[in-house]
C-alpha cells in the first residue's frame, strides 16, 4: 500500500442474497483528502463505507487503513476513525454533556477533551440540556462531536446533515472545514447534497447500482460535461446533478 495513502480499496464486492450492493469497486483516498461519494438511495454507498468502518466484510477484495486491515488490527482501527452514521440514537433524558462524558468513557478518555469537543460543535450553551430537547441540527453536531472524542485521523460520515434545514446544514460543515484546516483530518461522506460535495470534498466519487460511474475533482467532473447537451447553456451553470443524469438518466436526490 501506497504510504501516503489513508484508505485503499481493492476491488471490493459486497451482496446481501440475490442484490449486488456494491461490485468490483476500487477506491484510493490520500492523507489530508475530503473525498465525497455521491449517489441515489440503492447506489451502494453505505455499504461501501460500512465496510471500511468494519461494520460489514466483504464477500471479495480488501481494504487497507492506514496501511492495516479489521482483521488483526481493529483495536488500533477503533482508536483512530470517527464514526457518524445516517441516524444516531441517544437517551433522551442525558444531559448534553452526560452523553459526551458516557461515549468518551469508551475510549477512557477523561473530561478535558469533551470540553473540547463541546466548544468545537458549539453546544457549551445547551451543556445541561436533555439531548431529547436538542433540535436537529443540536442532535447531529452531538453526533458528530462524539466522533471527534477520540481525535481520529480519519472521519467517516454517512449522510450527516440529511434533514436538517440549510442553516444547520451550513454549521456542520464550518466544524469540517475547521477540522480540515486545523488538524488536516481525512474524511469519507456520503451525501445526497451536490452542494455539499461541492463546498467540502477535493475529490469526488459518483456511484450507482453498486459501481463507481465517474471519479475526480469538481473541475476534471464537469470539465468532461462539455460535449453533454444542458439547457439553457448561457442561462445557468453546469451541475454535479447534470453530470449524473448524463450518466444514469437519473437525479442525485431521486
Amino acid at each position: 500500500m501506497d504510504d501516503k495513502l489513508v484508505i485503499e480499496v481493492k476491488n471490493v464486492f459486497k451482496s446481501f442474497k440475490a442484490v449486488q450492493a456494491v461490485r468490483g469497486i476500487d477506491l484510493r483516498i490520500p492523507a489530508g483528502q475530503f473525498a465525497a461519494i455521491l449517489g441515489p438511495n440503492g447506489a451502494g454507498k453505505t455499504t461501501l463505507v460500512e465496510m471500511i468502518e468494519g461494520i460489514q466484510e466483504p464477500d471479495r477484495g480488501e481494504i487497507f487503513i492506514m496501511g492495516k486491515t479489521w482483521k488483526g488490527d481493529e483495536t488500533y482501527l477503533r482508536n483512530i476513525i470517527g464514526l457518524s452514521l445516517q441516524e444516531t440514537h441517544f437517551i433522551d433524558k442525558l444531559s448534553v454533556w452526560e452523553t459526551l462524558r458516557l461515549f468518551a468513557s469508551f475510549f477512557g478518555i477523561g473530561k478535558e477533551r469533551c470540553e473540547e469537543v463541546l466548544y468545537i460543535i458549539a453546544l457549551e450553551e445547551k451543556r445541561k440540556a436533555w439531548v431529547g430537547n436538542l433540535s436537529g441540527g443540536q442532535r447531529q453536531r452531538l453526533a458528530l462531536g462524539i466522533s471527534l472524542l477520540n481525535k481520529p485521523k480519519i472521519l467517516l460520515l454517512d449522510e450527516p446533515t440529511t434533514g436538517l434545514d440549510p442553516n444547520a446544514r451550513r454549521e456542520i460543515w464550518t466544524i469540517l472545514r475547521k477540522l480540515k484546516e486545523q488538524l488536516h483530518t481525512s474524511l469519507i461522506l456520503t451525501t445526497h447534497y451536490m452542494e455539499e460535495a461541492e463546498q467540502l470534498c477535493d475529490y469526488i466519487v459518483i456511484m450507482d447500482h453498486g459501481k463507481i460511474l465517474k471519479e475526480g475533482t469538481l473541475t476534471m467532473l464537469l470539465g468532461d460535461m462539455n460535449d453533454v447537451p444542458v439547457q439553457p447553456v448561457r442561462t445557468r451553470k453546469i451541475t454535479l446533478d447534470d453530470l449524473f443524469i448524463s450518466l444514469t438518466g437519473r437525479h442525485l436526490d431521486d
